[in-house]
């Protein structure tokens, strides 16, 4: 280590000093590879010091570099800090005040987010802060405005936190875009990636810096290795362990007394509603009166504040959460996290893990909490797998080009471009490396007339090329509804929740108290009662973009019915499951309940074995059921389903319907299935015909082009003055979608939706990869009634109905019958 690079300035050693600390070796380190100008990835377990090491080369540099005097030529940012939620950018902005502040620094920092007022957006183009705190939507933002070479030209240094949950989405290959261009206006650029998890590094290093022609160019990498190791376990209860579903209300008693003895606690779930069921129901039953707070997406950006504010004073026992807090904030004396619901990822578990004493050198404490039989052998593979220091994080994967289409608009809205240069700074992008040159082209075209089948159609031409070959926008108007449209979160419509007085005539004013899906809000009539933002709230009608509600008190509310948040199991986490099962002798980490479902599942039928596919047919109830236990995720166990009941219909079998859980799927109908020939039917040609002619038939496509329709801007939802419902943007992507399918097949947009459709909504290579293992491996067993494995995904049956010569057959069984026929010997 370079003696020189790892100085710090004689007011950093006092500080340090004063507080009996000295800077961690990785920290130095992280600084001297700065100075050297090195471009560089530090991967540090929780309490690390990640964000100070982050911070250090830009602080060090302005405090030698002064404060400006007064009168001084018009200086840009220096530094950029980029981080997944706006949350974190705030939480950072306090706590980089601290130490800024306690030196007496000549430093300003400020954040900027989508709730940042105008007026200070407007303000800090004029005068811009030294560090920015900021999302990857405000980069796009600032990137495509006029004045960004000369708000960008003097950054140093861009520090991306959490850079993985950052690169695996379209945000991040937005992101990935928007610092090809930060190269372009500064070229002295470097990045500092801050991460915790990490399975692939060599990726990320990779993504820090511009990827050179034919070539490969990756930034250094700083590994800090220890910290303590997590105390996790899971709940132990003596209620009965639920055989199906997702709530987890057994346990709800048991949490409510482990948060009595906590200090202050951390209730993470995977979903908006089931984190508002859950902090209904601990409010039910919270007769010591804690203070209780609830916290997602959806909530009125006043209410998350105010939460974020109370956690921050210790004014809270314990919060209720969604991934809006599973990153690196550090609010608080949290003592504890509680994870409702299996964490679906070891990385995702070993990341909330780490919001619990958020400091290195002590242990993170952490409760599991099953929500049903099968959740309990993947919270042990979680438990087991952190302990390891097993990381699951999903691989890059290539660029999408509905974000280079809204990429291509930006540029043109900042500059006019030459598609030579901009394809060269594409390309220097990691995701979009291997981007060829016809496709580029293709999406030059699509931006300045929609494809062959719209040139007609004056409001689909974007961009148009000039006698000096520079492509720019075609007026003024293209700009101002691009920068209201900018984005890649395409979440199902919502609707704004306001609370009015009860009864009387529906109208404006009142509370707000945050959003709901537009087809919950459409369900529902005059007089029904469902739960939001911690209160049970009765509808009173729908005004524009508004649903208005009142204060109600009903028992059996409805709740609303959130589209996000719904996790795949990772692959990893499978396999480990698959393992625990197929290992009696391991079952004595189990709870007894669930070891004796293991037990009479081995005496009534066999057991999955990892490298084999387990099929169990029986009858019952005038059908017949065909369950598969793949653990492969509910994602790729829904596309099993359709495909499987294309087979069987075309075999004559009458299938009727379907149902999937992550773990299994069941399929049933009209005849019996048990002298099937399951190579055949399980073979991996599937995935190519009747994929192809499933795909043709469904809504999956129409869906999955809506939201690449809108991200590449062929659909605008907001315009200057007004914004459209979801119910037109849905309206006008679907009369598209059937232009295009009839008229230009080929069109670039189409071919975007069936890239998405197969890796985000289909997992059709998770489910080839599946088809691949068990070839050769498929293991039958004829049964003459249900199996106590099968009760669970049975349970789920008549949730996915599909069309055939027979129509859909309900199950109309209690779950007790079926449970007891399941268990008998």
């Amino acid at each position: 280590m370079d003696k020189e690079g790892t100085h710090l300035p004689p007011v950093f050693e006092r500080w340090f000093a004063e507080r009996a600390w000295s800077p961690r070796p990785h920290q130095l380190d992280l600084l001297a590879r700065a100075r050297a100008g090195e471009s560089t990835l530090l991967i540090a377990p929780t309490g690390a010091g990640k964000t100070l090491a982050g911070f250090l080369p830009s602080l060090t540099a302005l405090t030698e570099r002064g404060r400006l005097p007064p009168g001084s030529p018009f200086t840009g940012i220096h530094t950029l800090y980029i981080s997944p939620l706006k949350a974190l950018a705030v939480d950072i902005e306090r706590n980089l005040m601290k130490p800024v502040s306690a030196m007496g620094l000549p430093i300003t920092i400020e954040n900027r987010t989508g709730d940042t007022p105008v007026s200070k957006r407007q303000r800090q183009k004029l005068n811009p802060p030294d560090i920015l705190l900021t999302t990857p939507e405000q980069v796009a933002l600032l990137i495509a405005n006029g004045q960004a070479e000369r708000f960008f030209r003097d950054l140093k240094f861009v520090v991306l936190d959490e850079l993985h949950a950052l690169v695996t989405s379209k945000r991040g290959q937005l992101l990935s875009l928007g610092l090809a261009r930060l190269r372009q206006i500064a070229p002295d650029l470097q990045t500092i990636g801050l991460s915790a998890t990490v399975s692939e590094p060599m990726e990320l290093q990779r993504w820090l810096v511009a990827q050179p022609p034919g070539g490969e160019a990756h930034a250094g990498l700083v590994t800090v290795k220890g910290g303590a190791k997590p105390l996790i376990t899971i709940l132990e209860t003596e209620e009965r362990i639920p055989w199906s579903g997702h709530s987890a209300r057994y346990a709800v008693p048991d949490v409510y007394e482990v948060l009595k003895q906590a200090k202050m606690a951390l209730i993470f779930v995977n979903t908006r509603s089931q984190a508002e069921m859950l902090f209904q129901e601990l409010w039910t039953i919270n007769d010591d009166n804690l203070p209780i707070a609830l916290h997602h997406g959806s909530l009125d950006v006043a209410q998350r504040r105010k939460v974020e504010a109370a956690m921050a004073d210790n004014r809270l026992r314990a919060v209720v959460a969604t991934s809006t807090l599973d990153l690196g904030i550090d609010w608080g004396d949290v003592d504890l996290v509680l994870h409702v619901g299996a964490p679906k990822g070891a990385s995702r578990l070993a990341q909330r893990i780490g919001r619990a004493n958020h400091r290195m050198d002590e242990p993170s404490r952490a409760i599991l909490v099953p929500a049903n039989r099968f959740e309990v052998m993947e919270c042990r593979a979680a438990l087991d797998a952190n302990y390891i220091g097993a990381q699951d994080t999903p691989p890059l994967g290539e660029g999408s080009l509905d974000v280079l289409a809204q990429h291509v608009l930006g540029m043109a809205c900042a500059e006019p471009f030459s598609a030579d240069a901009l394809y060269a700074e594409v390309t220097s992008a990691e995701p979009y490396r291997d981007l060829p040159r016809e496709t580029f082209d293709r999406i030059v075209d699509f931006v300045a007339t929609g494809g062959y089948a719209l040139k007609t159609y004056e409001r689909y031409a974007k961009i148009r090329l000039n006698a000096d070959g520079l492509w720019r926008i075609s007026n003024p108007q293209v700009a101002q509804t691009y920068r209201l449209n900018l984005g890649t979160i395409v979440e199902s419509p919502m609707l704004n929740v306001r609370l009015v007085k009860h009864g009387g005539k529906a109208r404006f004013g009142g509370l707000s108290l945050g959003k709901v899906e537009e087809y919950f809000l459409e369900q529902l009539v005059q007089g029904d009662t469902f739960l939001f933002s911690g209160k049970v709230l009765r509808f009173e009608g729908i005004r524009e973009n508004e649903c208005l509600v009142s204060q109600a008190f009903s028992f059996d509310p409805k709740i609303p019915a959130y589209a996000g948040g719904k996790f795949p199991l990772s692959t990893f986490l499978a396999d480990q499951v698959r393992g625990l099962l197929a290992d009696p002798e391991s079952w004595g980490k189990l709870p007894e309940q669930v070891r004796e479902w293991l037990e009479i599942q081995r005496l009534r039928s066999i057991l999955p074995k990892r490298g084999e596919l387990l099929i169990e047919t029986f009858p019952r109830a005038a059908r017949f059921y065909m369950v598969v236990y793949p653990f492969e995720g509910r994602l790729a166990h829904q596309t099993l389903g359709l495909l499987l009941t294309r087979r069987l219909e075309r075999m004559g079998l009458q299938p009727t319907g379907f149902a999937a859980t992550d773990y299994s799927l069941a399929v049933w109908g009209l005849r019996d299935m048990e002298d099937v020939d399951f190579g055949e039917l399980f073979d991996q040609d599937m995935l190519g015909d009747d994929l192809e002619a499933w795909l043709a038939e469904s809504f999956m496509l129409k869906r999955t082009f809506r939201n690449c329709a809108v991200i590449a801007g062929l659909i605008e939802r907001r315009h200057p003055g007004k914004e459209k419902t979801g119910r037109q943007v849905t309206v006008s992507t679907d009369l598209i979608y059937d232009v295009l399918r009839s008229h230009e097949p080929d069109h670039i947009l189409l071919e975007a939706a069936r890239r998405d459709a197969a890796t985000g909504l289909l997992d059709i290579a998770r489910l080839g990869a599946m088809l691949e293992r068990i070839r050769g491996h498929i293991t039958h067993k004829a049964l003459t009634r249900v199996s106590p494995l099968a009760v669970p995904v049975l349970l789920e049956i008549g949730r996915e109905p599909v069309s055939g010569s027979a129509e859909d057959a309900v199950l109309e069984e209690a779950a007790g019958d079926l449970v007891e026929d399941a268990m008998r010997l």
